[in-house]
């Protein structure tokens, strides 16, 4: 059986997309190449030999095993859900609403009315320091933490020990209803945490999102997919299997050696440590060591291949840990492709990472109902 595995670097930017100054980022983004130029050269035989970093533009001087290139998204969006709807063949045209200055009143007057209680914060913000800043008040008063980002979410955060898990997700869903035209935010997030004021607030591993739900694509013509992370919520779970939440990078590596042993044909995984811990938080060297912890999950990976296996490599967006900012940088994504048969190749920059989708329905002999760039061939 004919069996795709594909594993998103969350964050892992592949250098400048043309448009990123439309996009904010006027400070040259290239993650992956940033990264190697501050941290030094990394101990990553595995992403070498695979052209993870030659299509970064960081060229390795190494043999390289693998189709490699870069992506370049054309919706309109630089976040998680856009990059992976576009991989699957999904083309957002118009980007989601983002709200600099706070949501709009009667917005957070109809959320407040819903829930039965006022709201704390309402502003972008990160969201360690906004926990910081307002954790005790919400520990006296019940009040839930609203805020957002540069992305378009709307996150609400909550004691654990204050308001149980079920009942913030039961609030998400009630925003979910309510965050709809012209206010149609593309996710709202769940955010716990616990501690208190004396020893700090730390956000748990509970997170869950609520993204608006997805138009019709690849994941529904395969079916049966096995999502890894956070990659079914951002689907809404359509097509995708029931199973456990996973939420580090360990954990997700854990996960896809069960998934290899299984009957899934199509394994798609997010490996989010590098942007949640290190990209959003500009911490170059925990970038880096993810990096090289990886590849040595990547080593196990490419050890258990089946001579039927097609891996692919790519990211989401870019989130450059040497940049000023703190969000996430419009940048090229890498595209490495390995499966028995596929002669090694620089396929240079293609424009839609749709290329993604395209390589897994060409190899699982699946009609993908859009177009792209014949990578396999």
């Amino acid at each position: 059986m004919k069996r795709a595995i594909v594993i998103v670097l969350d964050g892992c930017g592949a250098g400048e997309a043309p448009d990123a100054r439309a996009f904010g980022d006027t400070d040259h983004p290239a993650t992956i190449r940033h990264v190697v130029e501050t941290a030094g050269p990394l101990k990553a035989p595995n992403l070498t030999r695979c052209g993870f970093f030659d299509a970064c533009d960081v060229p390795s001087g190494r043999k390289i095993e693998a189709r490699y290139g870069r992506l370049r998204e054309l919706s309109m969006g630089k976040d998680s859900v856009t990059g992976h709807w576009e991989m699957m063949g999904i083309r957002t045209e118009r980007a989601f609403p983002t709200y600099p200055r706070g949501f709009p009143k009667d917005l957070v007057n109809s959320f407040e009315a819903a829930i039965g209680s006022e709201v704390l914060g309402n502003r972008a913000a990160s969201g360690t320091e906004i926990i910081a800043e307002l954790g005790e008040e919400h520990v006296r008063t019940g009040r839930p933490i609203l805020y957002t980002s540069a992305d378009s979410v709307f996150q609400i955060a909550c004691h654990e020990r204050v308001v149980p898990l079920e009942r913030l997700y039961e609030v998400c869903r009630i925003a979910r209803g309510l965050c709809v035209e012209p206010d149609n935010i593309q996710r709202v997030i769940a955010r716990p945490f616990v501690g208190d004021s004396s020893s700090g607030f730390t956000r748990t591993g509970h997170r869950r999102d609520f993204p608006i739900p997805p138009p019709p694509n690849l994941i529904d013509r395969i079916g049966d997919v096995l999502g890894l992370g956070v990659v079914p919520e951002l689907f809404d779970h359509r097509g995708f299997r029931n199973v456990p939440r996973t939420q580090s990078n360990v954990e997700h590596a854990k996960a896809l050696a069960a998934g290899m042993n299984s009957d899934a044909r199509f394994i798609f995984s997010n490996f989010e440590d590098f942007d949640m811990l290190y990209g959003h938080r500009n911490d170059v060297a925990g970038f880096a060591r993810a990096l090289e912890g990886f590849d040595a999950i990547l080593g196990e990976v490419l050890d258990r291949l089946k001579p039927d296996d097609l891996l692919i490599l790519t990211a989401d967006h870019g989130n450059d840990p040497t940049s000023s900012s703190t969000d996430h940088s419009r940048e090229f994504v890498p595209f490495c492709a390995v499966g028995n048969g596929l002669e090694p190749k620089a396929l240079g920059d293609l424009d839609g990472m749709w290329a993604v989708g395209m390589a897994v329905a060409t190899w699982l002999g699946v009609e993908p109902g859009f177009e792209g760039p014949p990578t396999l061939a």
